[in-house]
């Protein structure tokens, strides 16, 4: 078990239906954690325990009513864990500009939104916001640009609000691994096999160690890296 203090803790984790936010969730429920799990469909994860709200974070009421949902339910809120995304590859040429507006709808405006309506009750608790981003959000990535274009965006958020909210005894982090082992990068596993790339395990281990950091503590991010990653645009 993890060794920070649990009693009375509660959370928030987007995009907790499957992969990283999926797991991230089930270790904090098995940590005795009280957890709102926000999906577009939360029942897919099977998290017993959990108190499932769907949601559409690409619409701002909807974001809005999921963090209102656990500040009715609760009250209270030590941990946001911003883990919903999504993710198309391709070269700029010719990518489509739907694709384009739900990978930045997602994977950073849902953030922005979810985090706004949070402040409140994570100031209050002086508490720790994880946001998922990605080595794409450090390095450049041909073929992954439009992906990596959200990514350098979570950082940059995350940064800033490392800054913005020191004060407020809150702490912010962008959780940046290498390809993880999910189904989202099944694409690339005839290149990179599964066994090598950063394990979902990694993800969960990664926030277990932000929650037993003291407050003086600041990760703006934290690197999980793994092995090179192909040009995806050749």
């Amino acid at each position: 078990m993890p060794p920070y203090d649990i009693s009375g803790k509660t959370a928030i984790v987007t995009g907790a239906s499957s992969g990283i936010g999926r797991a991230i969730a089930a270790d904090l429920l098995a940590a005795g954690w009280d957890v709102t799990a926000v999906a577009r469909d939360p029942a897919r994860g099977g998290l017993a325990g959990a108190h499932l709200v769907p949601a559409n974070l690409l619409d701002e009421a909807e974001a809005a009513a999921a963090v209102a949902a656990h500040r009715e339910r609760v009250g209270s809120l030590d941990l946001l864990v911003n883990a919903s995304g999504v993710g198309f590859g391709g070269p700029v040429d010719g990518y489509p500009t739907k694709r384009f507006d739900i990978t930045f709808g997602v994977n950073i405006r849902g953030m922005f939104l979810v985090t706004r309506e949070a402040l409140p009750m994570l100031k209050a608790a002086r508490g720790r916001i994880v946001n998922l981003a990605s080595i794409a959000g450090l390095q450049p990535e041909p073929g992954l640009a439009v992906y990596a274009a959200t990514k350098h965006a979570v950082v940059g958020l995350s940064r800033s609000l490392s800054e913005e909210l020191f004060d407020d005894g809150v702490r912010v982090t962008a959780l940046c691994p290498g390809f993880v082992d999910t189904p989202m990068t099944d694409f690339i596993k005839s290149q990179i096999p599964a066994g090598q790339m950063v394990q979902v395990d990694d993800c969960v281990k990664a926030v277990r160690f932000l929650l037993g950091l003291s407050a003086a503590v600041k990760v703006p991010e934290l690197v999980l890296d793994g092995p090179p990653i192909p040009n995806l645009a050749s």
